[in-house]
């Protein structure tokens, strides 16, 4: 059985850097955005045109740059946006508007002080509206995951009639549960007619830590674009993330759903995106962090020592990181203070390993981490005879 393609949308550029403190200079937006297209993501969603004349000037330049991904501006269901859009895209080779409303009752009463019906033409206007400009037109329905179901059909419905190419169905609020989210794609699938017309899109934010696990879920009942950023990085408490969605469908080839992402650039990106925007990466980060593929307990260090897979279930080489990491600490084990001795230089017998461990474990409790160079000084001062070491 083949794989289904499951598109990459990146929003680095547009819903990652909404976090504050994080604004991008163009050029900083160039090299990203070439990285990201040098990597195989499908859409790069370069910014709101009409938020500010940088923007503009952002996703302009970007629509130049960019060779193979689609460049998306999104915009509000309102007729300026959509033709700041298509002025900004303008150069694109593959230009994508991403309009849309908000959909759910507490956004048509609260925010648009509207109704259902009134939601529904304006939405149609904006898409049609759009495809005057370009030919693919994604709309978005804010607020999906609190939108009931039914409703949110009709809506997909007529506006994939209007003219719409990928329908993106947010959680905007990261309340949905997996089952939920997937259950409403499922739902859609099922009851949206011309459905087939029009490609499913997960947009899920990461308010209960359900992101991803949501956007996998989307996925699994037939969305075929994740919309996400590097590092998981967003609003409030950030987006799907990028490296987590690709390597879970890499990791689990049952699902039959693939990318067409070059993992060996996700670490060297991630640090790329995390130094230009000043914004760290938490070190117990899955797959980018830095304890991603570090063992400091020594059962753990044995069995990584012995073979890698005991405790690892991707080889860190495919995401582009060298090699596992054996951090000495006073959790360590002889397994690896021999292992990393061996690798500055020191073949110890067992016996000379007792006694080199002993003295070890009295530097491990006055320090967080033993480096290479305390190594050298605890082998040295340990009682064993220098001369028989190789």
């Amino acid at each position: 059985m083949g794989k289904d393609k499951v598109h990459i949308f990146d929003t680095t550029l547009r819903d990652g850097e909404q976090v504050p403190g994080c604004k991008l200079d163009t050029e900083q937006k160039l090299v990203i955005a070439s990285r990201l297209d040098e990597m195989g993501v499908d859409v790069i969603e370069a910014g709101f045109p009409i938020s500010s004349p940088g923007d503009f000037k952002s996703v302009e330049e970007i629509a130049k740059l960019v060779e193979n991904a689609t460049v998306c501006g999104l915009t509000r269901s309102v007729k300026k946006d959509i033709e700041v859009a298509a002025q900004a895209l303008k150069f694109a080779k593959r230009p994508r508007i991403h309009t849309g409303i908000g959909t759910s009752d507490s956004h048509i009463t609260h925010k648009f002080k509207s109704n259902r019906e009134d939601i529904i033409e304006r939405a149609v206007a904006a898409v049609k509206y759009a495809k005057t400009f370009v030919e693919d037109v994604e709309f978005y329905a804010e607020d999906a995951g609190r939108t009931d179901n039914e409703y949110l059909a009709r809506v997909c419905e007529a506006v994939i009639k209007a003219g719409a190419t990928v329908l993106n169905i947010p959680d905007t609020t990261g309340y949905c549960l997996p089952d939920e989210y997937g259950t409403k794609m499922k739902y859609l699938k099922e009851n949206v007619k011309d459905i087939d017309k029009a490609i499913l899109s997960c947009h899920c934010h990461n308010d209960l830590g359900l992101a991803t696990a949501n956007s996998i879920a989307g996925a699994i009942n037939g969305a075929r674009q994740i919309e996400c950023t590097i590092n998981g990085i967003g609003e409030r408490a950030g987006n799907t993330s990028l490296e987590e969605v690709v390597m879970i469908m890499r990791q689990h080839p049952d699902l039959h759903l693939d990318t067409n992402i070059n993992s060996k650039l996700l670490y060297d990106t991630s640090l790329m995106v995390s130094q230009k925007m000043g914004m760290p990466v938490q070190p117990n980060k899955a797959i980018v962090g830095t304890n991603a593929f570090a063992h400091s307990s020594g059962i753990h260090q044995d069995g990584v020592i012995k073979n890698r897979e005991t405790y690892e279930i991707i080889d860190p080489a495919d995401v582009g990181v060298s090699q596992s990491s054996i951090v000495l600490t006073a959790r360590s084990g002889r397994a690896a203070l021999a292992y990393r001795a061996k690798n500055v230089g020191y073949e110890l017998t067992k016996v000379q390993l007792d006694k080199v461990y002993e003295n070890f474990l009295k530097y491990a409790d006055r320090k967080k981490e033993i480096v290479d160079a305390d190594i050298h000084e605890i082998v040295e001062t340990s009682a064993i005879d220098m001369t028989s070491l190789a």
